[in-house]
């Protein structure tokens, strides 16, 4: 494989998480995936061809609005394309039973993409869930409530007790 064709595997899945994905242009799809994709989403998703991918990724938004990828570095060899990405969005609908808050909330994850004719035909989303409940489930902390919090104890300087 040339060095030539592995660029456009890494061009590909910016593609994919640029135009597809963040902008939701899914007439992207036929240019940049094979029409039975498979795809395993960060969330335990699992889908099959290009429609049940823009059902999953429009699922997301409702839940996420303005959910965005952020490809941060990416790996390629041969047929194979990783992507160190970091997730960002405002939590708007249920998701794991966590009732929405309007809560920003950010994690990072792995996308590892395996081209045929060149077009992607499978893709792995391993994101960090767990971050991602923590921040869910992370009650909300106004400045005023921070302001009326007491203050924890010095450790420093602890009181002592008196001795007669």
């Amino acid at each position: 494989m040339s060095a030539q064709q592995i660029e456009a595997n890494r061009l590909v899945v910016n593609r994919f998480y640029h135009e597809f994905w963040n902008q939701r242009d899914f007439e992207v799809a036929e240019e940049i995936m094979t029409p039975e994709v498979t795809f395993h989403g960060a969330l335990g998703t699992q889908t099959k061809g290009i429609d049940g991918l823009v059902t999953y990724i429009q699922q997301l938004h409702d839940i996420f609005p303005d959910f965005q990828n952020s490809v941060e570095d990416m790996v390629a060899e041969e047929q194979k394309v990783a992507a160190c990405v970091t997730y960002r969005g405002t939590h708007e609908g249920e998701i794991f039973g966590v009732e929405p808050y309007g809560k920003v909330v950010q994690y990072v994850g792995v996308g590892i993409f395996i081209f045929q004719a060149d077009l992607i035909s499978h893709a792995w989303e391993l994101g960090d869930r767990l971050s991602l409940l923590q921040q869910l489930n992370e009650p909300e902390i106004s400045e005023e409530d921070v302001l009326h919090m007491e203050s924890p104890p010095d450790r420093a300087n602890p009181e002592l007790p008196e001795f007669e």
